[in-house]
């Protein structure tokens, strides 16, 4: 629609289509459907306390948009039987879709919180809308979904912008592989092997048997071994040098795993197979990354085989270039999250392995982490939550094994500090010596922790039961996490004191004023962690640990609970969408704070987002809220 032919419409039709354009997912629509839906709209006022409408009524028939003021849903409780707010309808807003689209009577009491007006759309007119624009088909089909569609493809092309990339994380890999890939048989001479990869201009040759089975690769990396170290001579056959049991990846999965597996081991190629497990393609990091600034595997590579903590420093201001340059390749914020950890866990590592070259203790060990690392959800804005688990060797008192292993974990401490890792002001950290702890010591402090529910313990309990090894055997580490979930399992005290403790942290939102601000930070700010992704994550541990869910990932314990049949599985997408979505905000918010020089912090001012954002925000948080209305129902709290 021309500028002019909106001129000739009616100031009123003009009106609506500029209070539409403010708000999602009318934003996104042609002109030509918003005025469709302004020629057609009638606005309603409700007092406040009108009913709008009731679950006993016929089917529903109108298609609403709250203009100015609120409406409330309003359900039976079941725990009191009294009326209890359970949603809240704010400008711009729609409703009741689900009941629309279905044809069928609302299942909830809407009614008017002040004085509020709608644009109500007859079904008649909803239909031709409905039919006739895919943008509202989508929004009325998916809800929440396609805002959060909205959202992330903004973040992608605001990093595309400056990177000018095309490729996606979630392209599958039968897209990027090599097909007939240069192979050979074992007993190939090494002399041979390198001719055919000179003769296809390739970097990797794959070793297959009979059935193209993956046996091993050679490449030109261990072509220059061979060469510098004179192990052999080249007329030996390929599978004395060649790399067995090479990584492979099915031909369904997409780029990031692949990214993620390369980052992870160091490595370059990538072996593409079919459900048989042949060979049908080999997928290399140039592949992956041709177009990118920064390479996610190179700087994995680089920090894993960095030859002193300076250049750590240095490399870590890479990471939030390699944010941007995942962002515009479609990561979304549980994909960047990962990464930024694997980053993270390679340079924790690498920290170790330089203080190992220096001073090895002796002692073996693994180092823990917890909290958000051992979840892997980190972001730009880290502190350090670290242990050490060690076996006591014979003839040693645990007591003498930590006075070999502390002064080296300070030091690992101090230089991870350095690193960016910020100290913890709670001293969990591998240098504190209640956290040094041996297999039986640790065994025992979980028993007493489990055993003695202390509001200490309950705090720890955000902390400690989220766990992971990042160096060192994991055997260990297995075993005792194996013990924890069955004592938490069979003992349904803890379990209700963790949920009574999971419900103090509340979702930000205020039935009268909106958004509910932080009682610390700036004045009208949201502290995207603690306010809105603590919810989520304590409460959705409460479950896992109770259903034996050993996974540590937040969004991964909500698929498993799902599979379990704890969680209804549109509740559980729902809740993974929401829980993305203020994780999505949280990290450009990082990335914005960058840019700007500013100092990285959690606090956001939801005033400074625009209204696609505060609307999905404030959804985000009523999910967390209804999260955490099954966590009361199921303990009875």
């Amino acid at each position: 629609m021309t500028q002019d032919q909106e001129a000739a419409l009616p100031q009123n039709t003009r009106s609506i289509m500029a209070f539409l354009r403010e708000h999602a997912p009318f934003s996104s629509m042609d002109d030509r459907h918003l005025a469709l839906f302004a020629e057609h709209a009638s606005l309603r006022f409700f007092a406040d306390g009108d009913v709008v409408l009731l679950p006993d009524d016929e089917p529903v028939r109108t298609f609403n948009v709250v203009k100015q003021g609120r409406i409330q849903g309003e359900r039976t409780s079941v725990r009191t039987g009294e009326p209890e707010t359970t949603f809240e309808i704010s400008q711009g807003e729609c409703f009741p879709l689900a009941a629309l689209i279905a044809e069928r009577p609302t299942q909830t009491l809407h009614r008017a919180c002040g004085d509020t007006f709608c644009l109500t759309l007859e079904h008649e007119h909803f239909v031709t809308l409905f039919s006739e624009s895919d943008t509202f088909r989508d929004f009325c089909l998916r809800g929440v979904s396609s805002l959060l569609d909205q959202v992330n493809q903004r973040i992608q092309s605001g990093a595309m912008a400056s990177l000018g990339s095309s490729n996606s994380l979630d392209t599958p890999l039968e897209r990027y592989a090599l097909r007939n890939p240069i192979v050979c048989s074992p007993d190939v001479p090494i002399r041979k092997a390198v001719a055919r990869m000179h003769d296809n201009s390739v970097g990797s040759i794959i070793i297959t048997d009979d059935q193209r089975h993956p046996k091993g690769i050679f490449t030109l990396r261990d072509l220059r071994t061979v060469v510098a170290e004179e192990r052999c001579t080249l007329d030996m056959p390929i599978s004395q040098v060649m790399t067995a049991n090479p990584h492979r990846l099915p031909a369904t999965a997409d780029a990031f795993e692949a990214a993620m597996l390369m980052a992870e081991h160091h490595f370059a190629h990538i072996c593409v197979v079919d459900a048989d497990g042949c060979l049908i393609g080999v997928v290399s990091e140039r592949d992956l990354f041709a177009l990118q600034r920064v390479d996610l595997v190179h700087l994995a590579r680089a920090i894993g085989t960095a030859p002193q903590l300076q250049t750590l420093v240095t490399l870590r201001n890479d990471v939030s270039r390699l944010v941007d340059a995942m962002l515009a390749h479609g990561a979304d914020s549980g994909q960047v999250v990962k990464i930024i950890t694997t980053l993270n866990d390679i340079t924790v590592r690498r920290v170790l392995e330089l203080n190992l070259k220096a001073h090895d203790p002796g002692i073996p060990f693994t180092w823990l982490t917890f909290g958000s690392e051992g979840r892997q959800e980190q972001t730009l804005l880290t502190d350090q939550d670290n242990g050490i688990l060690f076996r006591t060797p014979d003839g040693m008192t645990p007591d003498q094994v930590r006075e070999k292993l502390l002064p080296f974990a300070e030091k690992v401490n101090r230089e991870l500090a350095t690193c960016g890792f910020t100290w913890c002001k709670g001293n969990i950290m591998a240098s504190n010596p209640k956290l040094c702890l041996s297999t039986g010591e640790w065994d025992e402090w979980f028993l007493t922790f489990i055993d003695a529910s202390t509001p200490q313990n309950l705090v720890y309990s955000s902390i400690f039961l989220d766990m992971r090894a990042v160096f060192g055997p994991t055997e260990p580490l297995n075993g005792l996490l194996d013990l924890v979930l069955t004592r938490i399992r069979k003992n349904a005290l803890f379990q209700k004191m963790l949920a009574g403790n999971a419900l103090q942290r509340k979702p930000p939102l205020n039935i009268f004023r909106g958004f509910r601000y932080a009682p610390d930070g700036d004045r009208h700010s949201l502290d995207l962690k603690r306010q809105g992704l603590a919810p989520f994550v304590e409460s959705v541990r409460v479950f896992a640990l109770a259903n034996g869910v050993a996974t540590a990932n937040t969004l991964e314990r909500m698929a498993e609970l799902a599979k379990k049949g704890v969680f209804n599985e549109k509740d559980a997408n729902a809740w993974q969408e929401a829980y993305s979505l203020i994780q999505a905000i949280r990290m450009r918010a990082h990335q914005d704070q960058l840019k700007n020089g500013e100092e990285l912090s959690n606090y956001i001012n939801p005033d400074n987002l625009n209204p696609l954002d505060r609307r999905i925000l404030r959804e985000s948080f009523r999910q967390a809220q209804r999260l955490q209305q099954k966590l009361e129902v199921t303990y009875q709290l």
